[in-house]
């Protein structure tokens, strides 16, 4: 047993590095990789960006969908992404956690010492907006931000990064006084609970189609609370000049109209964004030679399965060998087993998005984070059971196993572990299901799997694509259960299997 755990223990760093490995081999040619927020024009113009770049022959990897601002910059400043579509707004009041706005060679000035630079911008502004209900509007004469003081009655809900941002609801509060505490909600959620009544004002964007196709108004920011927010592409300035030449080729071409016709096309007409961005290439000139991704559709259904189960089953592996060797090394000594328990409780109490974001630091993005995460997350089922499982074994049993002589290896490998099975598995089985749930979130770091179609799908309300990645997930945790139901039938001795199954489902619940 302790050799078989000692070759585990080694084996373990292989399956972690399997996938990096896996990466690196696909071609000589190092792809230039694309990122985006997790927003439908964030999608868009990361999508414009890549076909830019496959016009001029170059191979272009997508990581659409990261998780917000500062994922996006601690992976370009990481060197994990290369270019990514930010604002000029962003970048002052977020990144660079400035108060006055700045030029696009003050910028550059900014983050040389991080080797990043914007290229010229797309050529418009997507500044923050404030919206309600046209009716209510007309009702309460509401034109102005600085109105809502009057209205302490009204109902906000926003987006989470407007919520914390500097030049967001502080801002807001600061600015105007307004004293409401707002909910925070995923922003295609929060437009359509206007529009339905059950929020009245919501913060969005101002080439934001949605705000058309629900009939909002926008509220004039009177006091000029928001700053700017010129579309630009940020790059690692160690990019090649014809790299960058290429980035930039559509500088200049797009303004406010123009930006809010494009997103209509996706939001609301239900275009794909690779073809809607070829559309518009085609327009100014440049004949992309993409294979027109379908970035909306999240990409192929067996893809999306593949990465997902590679993710929860690396991670499961590596859980149920640190797990039981760590269970079975210290359930004699009750003070250290509770403590451990303790502290794989405490990871259960960390939401699994904020663990996912705390590993890039530390990991970056892409698979490595995600399955660290997983694998912390599926350790509590695991060690609780096997501990408990382990230490309140009828001591009569244990006592016979001494008096036949049996060595302390030699009852656990006899006596204990074939008595814990039982609950071993529960374990398992309620941590392969947590895994597989869990996993969907790997999306807002780049880890793909199902979670691509879900977050893109709440990107951009779909309800048929969110059902593209759950749907697959619910079902890969069905037949998980199914699988390791026969597994214990065979390995459960057969005394124990109906005894073993009611503990194992009272073990289950417990967890």
């Amino acid at each position: 047993m302790k050799r078989l755990g000692f070759k585990c223990i080694l084996v373990l760093p292989l399956f972690l590095s399997f996938p990096s490995t896996i990466a690196s081999e696909g071609t000589l040619t190092d792809p230039i990789v694309v990122a985006s927020k997790i927003f439908p024009e964030s999608y868009f113009l990361a999508e414009l960006i890549s076909q830019m770049l496959e016009a001029e022959g170059y191979v272009v990897a997508r990581k659409f969908g990261l998780g917000g601002t500062k994922v996006c910059n601690e992976a370009l400043r990481r060197d994990e992404i290369d270019v990514y579509p930010e604002y000029t707004g962003t970048i002052q009041a977020v990144i660079l956690e400035l108060d006055y706005p700045l030029s696009l060679e003050e910028i550059n000035a900014r983050f040389k010492e991080f080797d990043i630079e914007g290229v010229p911008t797309f050529g418009f502004n997507n500044t923050y907006a404030m919206s309600v209900r046209r009716s209510m509007s007309e009702e309460l004469n509401l034109t102005k931000i600085s109105q809502l003081v009057n209205h302490p009655e009204l109902k906000y809900g926003v987006t989470h990064e407007f919520l914390e941002r500097e030049d967001g609801w502080p801002k807001l509060e600061e600015v105007y006084g307004l004293k409401s505490r707002p909910e925070g909600m995923q922003h295609e959620l929060a437009l359509r609970a206007v529009a339905n009544g059950d929020i009245d004002v919501t913060d969005g964007y101002g080439t934001d189609a949605k705000i058309i196709e629900y009939d909002l108004v926008v509220l004039e920011d009177d006091k000029s609370v928001f700053p700017i927010y010129m579309a630009i592409p940020l790059i690692r300035s160690d990019l090649s000049a014809p790299i960058k030449k290429a980035i930039a080729g559509a500088a200049g071409k797009i303004d406010e109209a123009l930006m809010i016709q494009l997103n209509g096309e996706i939001v609301i007409k239900g275009r794909t964004f690779a073809s809607v961005a070829d559309e518009f290439l085609a327009s100014i000139d440049i004949d992309p030679i993409s294979e027109n991704v379908d970035t909306r559709r999240g990409g192929k259904l067996t893809a999306n399965v593949v990465r997902h189960l590679e993710l929860t089953g690396i991670a499961l592996l590596a859980a149920v060998v640190i797990g039981l060797l760590v269970s079975i090394a210290v359930y004699r000594v009750t003070w250290l087993s509770r403590s451990v328990v303790y502290l794989c409780g405490l990871m259960q109490t960390i939401p699994s998005i904020a663990l996912l974001a705390l590993m890039i630091p530390l990991l970056g993005i892409g698979m490595k984070p995600a399955i660290v995460a997983l694998f912390l997350y599926s350790l509590l089922p695991i060690v609780r059971n096997t501990v408990i499982s382990l230490s309140t074994t009828d001591p009569l049993l244990v006592r016979i196993a001494e008096a036949m002589g049996m060595s302390q290896l030699e009852r656990l490998r006899y006596v204990l572990v074939p008595l814990a099975m039982p609950s071993i598995f529960a374990g398992i089985r309620t941590s392969a299901v947590i895994c597989i749930g869990t996993a969907t979130l790997a999306a807002f770091i780049g880890a793909g799997g199902l979670g691509d179609p879900i977050v893109t799908g709440l990107a951009l309300d779909d309800t048929g694509l969110i059902l593209q990645g759950a749907i697959p997930a619910a079902i890969l945790a069905i037949a998980t259960e199914l699988v390791f139901e026969g597994l214990e039938r065979l390995l459960v001795p057969g005394h124990l299997k109906v005894f073993g199954t009611t503990k194992s489902n009272q073990a289950a619940e417990a967890t």
